[in-house]
């Protein structure tokens, strides 16, 4: 099983990459490949759900050995012929009633991406072919979601899974919306707190020939040497900033000693 070492992850669905001309198409999915110990075979779990909400699941084993098998599912198949074609691919042929029904040609691509390829027949008899590409999951979740073959069929534990992943996605969902949102508000407070701070070193380096009061409205000037002055003086009694050379901003000191804009209008700047 060496030459299938690089087939061996969990793969991520691509569904945007994909091209199908048959069967459900997939919202996502999740396509595992395995290596089966003591039998020199490869374990397939395929998992999706389509567009629909529908949820799949399939599993199944094949030996690359170019020998044809029965197959574990005789609804589906009644033999099953896999092969390693090269260090890149690996093929398998679906055999019912001594005709190949469908072939699955998993290849991994130079860019590193796996792609699968499924060529049958659909309902009426009409050849298709269906293409997925999937990308390897840096770890493997302990659920899937991924897409398959059209060989694959709905069943009890797909429904069960997928109902199950439906809540767990809607209670996290709505967790981390939470605390985003408090994430968020800790952002704007903390952005808020950063301004006040700013601000109030521009006022304590500022020239000041009176001592502030809390809760007293004052006005921040700049001057043409590039120095700032507190002022009791509002820039529309000055009739503009005055012998300054631009009104910065109106500020009021707060309790704790730092200071909050209160307006920035520019109409009062030369």
């Amino acid at each position: 099983m060496v030459q299938a070492y690089n087939f061996l992850a969990s793969w991520q669905l691509f569904p945007e990459k994909c091209d199908f001309k048959f069967g459900l198409a997939p919202k996502n999915g999740n396509y595992k490949i395995e290596s089966v110990q003591n039998k020199h075979a490869l374990s397939i779990s395929i998992n999706w759900v389509s567009i629909e909400n529908e949820a799949f699941y399939s599993q199944y084993e094949m030996v690359p050995d170019n020998t044809i098998r029965p197959f574990e599912n005789q609804e589906i198949a009644d033999s099953i012929q896999a092969s390693i074609v090269n260090a890149s691919t690996i093929s398998c042929l679906f055999i019912k009633e001594e005709k190949t029904i469908l072939t699955i040609t998993h290849e991994i691509l130079q860019n590193g991406y796996l792609r699968i390829t499924h060529e049958g027949f659909d309902t009426s008899n009409q050849p298709f072919v269906n293409i997925e590409i999937y990308h390897k999951q840096m770890s493997v979740l302990p659920y899937a979601s991924s897409v398959g073959s059209v060989a694959i069929r709905p069943t009890k534990e797909g429904v069960i899974k997928h109902k199950a992943l439906s809540a767990m996605e809607e209670q996290t969902n709505m967790q981390l919306d939470q605390i985003k949102q408090q994430i968020e508000l800790l952002a704007r407070q903390a952005q808020e707190i950063k301004k006040r701070k700013e601000l109030s070193l521009m006022i304590y380096e500022a020239k000041l020939s009176f001592k502030p009061q809390i809760g007293q409205l004052y006005h921040l000037y700049e001057k043409r040497d590039g120095s700032h002055i507190l002022s009791l003086v509002a820039p529309q009694e000055w009739g503009g900033a005055g012998p300054f050379k631009q009104f910065i901003s109106s500020v009021r000191l707060l309790a704790d000693h730092t200071w909050i804009e209160l307006q920035h209008d520019a109409s009062f700047r030369n």
